[in-house]
């Protein structure tokens, strides 16, 4: 086995989460090593909207302009069942920096990000399988036999976390719901809009929503047993163009018009938040952000916005921690306990908010989906606008910058 240098600070995983943080850190001009276990960028899930809270962490990184130059701002809603019936509701979004909500591609908020960083600071195919202590360092042994020795290892590895694993984390629970994404380009224009359209009902979510003038990312969630995870992608197409028989005719042609490529189908996870109260978010100067913290099922687009929320407020905690003034003669006992002591204050921070957004998630994900009678009936004349306007709610919150 070998083992190479002491980097002072390693990110598992180079998703939002860990880019977010290493940027940030970057800014504040602390070092940090990136493990991407893939060859290259991963953009699995196609494209993400982004509100308010999701904006307010990307000018903090100072990505923001950017990321807008290539997508457009939304406009509004269109909410409505998703059988024939009632009648959508359209919401138009006010002008205000608090209703800014975007599309946008995965894979170029990841390059934007990764643009950012020293050309040395992620280093790909490095996947990680085993963390063991050496006195107060981290020991980091990769698939390749390689051993890393790090003082901050922080775990943005994604579900199925081995750093959230070692920190005591359960396994997550897993829902009866499967998400259908899908990815589509129109090379005239596709002619909708800046407008988001979701429908919902019958057990069954889908969202439409633009990107820029020429894509559109769609997904639908659903607890039909006539499909798995394996199910080939032609299945797929015709299943979701079932479902969604009833609406427009413009609507299914996104679908129909979609490559056999751009779709993937998952099973919806999410950590129950009653773990949260009594894990570790962070031990040994070891701790988790992004989809290894607070996994959570997609019904309020939170995760990839909190994922940026995790980056500014972790480079932040341990920024302030690690710039503090030294003390002469400082052991490495007392800067030992300086960092822990920014991860505390990192935890502490993220722990109520991630809660939050687990619980609500959940909660609106059951009543759109729901499939009784009554919840129907209450849903699609009293909840529909509800259930919007809680999800702007929830995006409703300003990480801060990265100096405090």
């Amino acid at each position: 086995m070998e083992e190479e240098g002491t980097p002072g600070i390693i990110i598992v995983g180079a998703g939002i989460s860990g880019l977010s943080t290493a940027v940030g850190l970057h800014r504040l001009g602390i070092k940090s090593m990136v493990l991407e276990s893939s060859e290259k960028l991963r953009a699995t899930g196609f494209a993400l909207t982004t509100y308010f809270n999701a904006w307010k962490a990307m000018e903090a990184l100072d990505v923001a302009q950017h990321i807008r130059t290539l997508h457009d701002r939304l406009q509004g809603w269109v909410v409505g069942p998703i059988s024939a019936g009632n009648p959508s509701k359209e919401m138009l979004f006010p002008e205000s920096e608090e209703y800014e909500s975007r599309c946008i591609h995965r894979k170029l908020l990841l390059e934007a990000l990764a643009g950012e960083l020293p050309e040395e600071t992620i280093r790909y195919s490095s996947k990680v399988v085993h963390i063991d202590l050496s006195g107060r360092y981290k020991m980091v042994h990769l698939s390749d036999g390689t051993i890393l020795k790090t003082k901050v290892l922080v775990g943005c590895d994604g579900v199925y976390s081995v750093v959230g694993k070692w920190l005591g984390f359960k396994n997550l629970a897993t829902t009866a719901r499967l998400a259908i994404r899908g990815l589509t380009h129109f090379p005239e224009g596709h002619g909708f809009g800046k407008k988001f359209f979701q429908f919902y009902g019958d057990g069954v979510r889908s969202g439409f929503v633009t990107c820029d003038h020429n894509t559109v990312y769609w997904f639908l969630t659903h607890t039909s047993t006539d499909i798995d995870e394996e199910t080939n992608p032609e299945i797929l197409k015709e299943f979701v163009l079932n479902k969604i028989k009833d609406l427009p005719e413009n609507i299914k042609n996104v679908v129909e018009t979609t490559d056999l490529d751009s779709m993937v189908m998952s099973r919806l996870k999410y950590r129950p938040p009653w773990e949260l109260l009594w894990s570790n978010i962070t031990k040994d100067n070891v701790c988790v952000a992004g989809d290894a913290l607070h996994p959570m099922t997609p019904d309020i687009g939170q995760g990839g916005c909190s994922a940026m929320e995790d980056g500014v407020i972790l480079a932040r905690c341990l920024g302030e921690a690690i710039k503090a003034k030294n003390q002469k003669g400082e052991t490495e006992e007392e800067s030992y306990k300086r960092i822990e002591g920014g991860l505390k204050k990192y935890a502490g921070e993220r722990k109520w908010r991630s809660i939050d957004l687990i619980t609500t998630a959940y909660t609106v994900g059951f009543i759109q989906q729901s499939r009784g009678k009554w919840m129907n009936m209450l849903r699609d004349r009293f909840l529909s606008s509800y259930l919007s306007r809680t999800l702007l709610k929830k995006s409703h919150f300003d990480c801060g910058s990265l100096v405090p």
